[in-house]
């Protein structure tokens, strides 16, 4: 196969630091397995002297299968790893760890959970899952960062409460003697630093380290690997700083912007071809990603046809834009596109419940990468259903104790100790309190009402005339939470009620609902007959004969959270990988109005406009 000038260069270059910004669809992984090759072959290096990294067990998978391929299936001894594979593997030859120290994610979570129930202060969760998971990010990125705990800002729970959190979550794993995952990183970290001569045996080891998809490295990954690529620093890295999109989980792209100033001696190469997309799709994506300022400048060019042009649908909400997406996608099927060359993009797990509803409804096989959140399994789902079994007459205590003080009645659970709950027993645990038997009363009256509602009237009940929004504008003062995120369930389980005339038909379509989506968690196999459904970070990586992206609406994409300018440049970066996931259609869409709010297109809507 030939390559072109820049493969080759990237290619045949032997010392020194090396680095390679690769474009979308640049033949980043034929480079790289063709350097190891001509390392090998042309400049006789061992290969047990070479080290491969990449990002994902995934990744290293094929890296090492590609290779396997190009050395017509001869098994040599190059080391192809992750970052915590090769540290993990430096750990145990230092300390001899076993699997069993090891924390498995499921263990992690176990250990966080013990430790935030160890904390004297109370803390008022509502989603327990959602907050564990949120203080094990943040354990995490205080790891990758090697920051000070003490100076950390938590956004879960007060600074005190995680600080608390963490010390105790510490203290178990060490008493259990267990790593988790960030541990391996910053034990590397330190066992190098203490240990110059074991770091000097590995740096011996390794006299060639290859690093797939830089862009995604964060600090403390960083340092090790500067610490082992020292003194030859024969560092080849190849990345794009334009497709750095996982900042949540602690990468930096300035760690590749900063690459020239630790290194000043280093080989700049571009890989400017884009082999995947067709011209419009290639000069959209280009002229969306110009207007990010921190960034390495660089055109990428295609030698692909023109092709369509890129197609902008505006939509009046979401339930049509979902109608509009599969129509489109039908046309795709019968053009003959395969399932498995059709993906539905969107920037978080939230956006595309009405698409899956309408693809449910139609009978579409999908197959999503992350489950999608089920509406009715957030807490004021949870609410709003307790209210309306309440007022089909059902009476169960676990239903009673999710609405009884929201908005607050001041009724005590000491009032409700039996399964199902009567009007007439809480008056009599409150006969002498005048004021209290009022609220009962109310609420006995209210419940009467709903019954013979339909759901939108009964959910405009709650909040209107019961008082839950006040209750939800007060929770969200108090749990430091945008008012506005909690709005937006509620308008939109609000909104979905309009189709449905009685309650009973509500719960049958929630139930419906519920299994539809526990049964698509469950079937994690890939499906060749399915089309895609992705988010903007899991499809980075993949591509599609066809993407649609859908919402393109400010406050989606970009998401509302992105406030400085950096996190609104990974926004950026976001939409450019979705866009350059396809290969030679391109439809996005965007809503003029969600859940009666009027919604504006994307500013990268905008800019392709222009």
């Amino acid at each position: 196969m030939g390559f072109n000038k820049a493969q080759k260069e990237a290619i045949t270059q032997k010392d020194g630091p090396i680095m390679v910004l690769a474009g979308p669809g640049s033949g980043k992984t034929l480079v790289i397995t063709r350097r190891i090759e001509y390392l090998i072959q042309q400049h006789k290096v061992k290969p047990e002297e070479i080290l491969v990294v990449t990002f994902t067990k995934a990744a290293t998978a094929e890296m090492r299968e590609r290779f396997l391929r190009l050395m017509e299936g001869k098994h040599l001894p190059v080391t192809f790893g992750t970052f915590h594979g090769i540290y993990y593997g430096i750990l145990k030859w230092a300390y001899s760890l076993k699997a069993e120290n090891i924390l498995s994610e499921e263990e992690k979570a176990a250990m966080i959970k013990e430790a935030a129930e160890s904390v004297e202060e109370e803390l008022d969760i509502d989603d327990e899952k959602e907050f564990l998971s949120g203080i094990s990010a943040e354990i995490g990125s205080i790891k990758n960062n090697r920051i000070d705990p003490n100076s950390f800002e938590s956004n879960q729970c007060p600074n005190h409460v995680f600080r608390q959190i963490y010390t105790e979550y510490e203290t178990i794993r060490n008493r259990r003697r267990k790593l988790d995952f960030d541990d391996m990183l910053v034990l590397c970290y330190d066992l190098f630093v203490k240990r110059p001569d074991i770091l000097r045996k590995w740096q011996e080891r390794y006299a060639y380290i290859l690093i797939d998809e830089f862009q995604d490295i964060n600090q403390v990954q960083y340092d090790v690997i500067r610490m082992l690529a020292a003194p030859q620093n024969n560092l080849f890295i190849v990345g794009d700083d334009d497709q750095s999109i996982y900042k949540f989980r602690g990468a930096k792209p300035e760690i590749m912007l900063g690459f020239k100033k630790d290194y000043e001696n280093v080989k700049e190469i571009l890989l400017d071809v884009n082999y995947r997309s067709t011209k419009n799709v290639v000069y959209g994506a280009q002229k969306v990603i110009r207007k990010n300022r921190n960034r390495y400048e660089k055109k990428i060019i295609t030698l692909n046809e023109q092709g369509e042009n890129v197609h902008i649908q505006e939509t009046r909400n979401p339930v049509e834009e979902s109608r509009y997406v599969l129509g489109r996608i039908t046309e795709e099927l019968k053009k003959g596109v395969p399932p498995s060359e059709i993906a539905v993009l969107y920037r978080t797990a939230m956006e595309p419940r009405a698409l899956v509803e309408t693809l449910m409804e139609y009978n579409v096989p999908f197959q999503m990468k992350e489950h999608l959140p089920n509406l009715y399994e957030h807490f004021i789902g949870k609410n709003l259903c307790a209210y309306l079994r309440m007022a089909i007459g059902k009476r169960e205590r676990k239903d009673f104790l999710e609405v009884m003080n929201r908005p607050i009645r001041y009724i005590s659970r000491s009032a409700v100790e039996t399964g199902e709950v009567s009007f007439e027993s809480l008056r009599k645990f409150y006969c002498d309190k005048e004021w209290m038997l009022d609220r009962i009363d109310q609420l006995d009256v209210d419940l009467r009402v709903m019954k013979n509602l339909t759901p939108y009237a009964a959910i405009q009940y709650i909040r209107k005339k019961i008082g839950y929004d006040d209750f939800l504008r007060d929770y969200a003062l108090t749990h430091k939470i945008k008012t506005e995120d909690l709005f937006e369930v509620l308008n939109e389980i609000q909104e979905r009620a309009k189709e449905y005339k009685t309650l009973e038909d509500w719960f049958e379509h929630i139930s419906q609902y519920r299994q539809e989506l526990e049964r698509k968690a469950k079937s994690d196999k890939y499906n060749p007959d399915a089309i895609s459904l992705l988010t903007m970070h899991s499809a980075k990586g993949l591509e599609f004969h066809s993407v649609f992206i859908i919402e393109a609406n400010e406050d989606v994409c970009p998401y509302r959270k992105a406030e400085i300018v950096e996190d609104m440049e990974e926004e950026r970066r976001m939409f450019y990988v979705a866009m350059t996931r396809a290969k030679k259609k391109l439809v996005i869409s965007y809503v003029k109005e969600r859940n009666g709010k009027p919604m504006f297109p994307s500013r990268f809507v905008n800019e392709l406009l222009e």
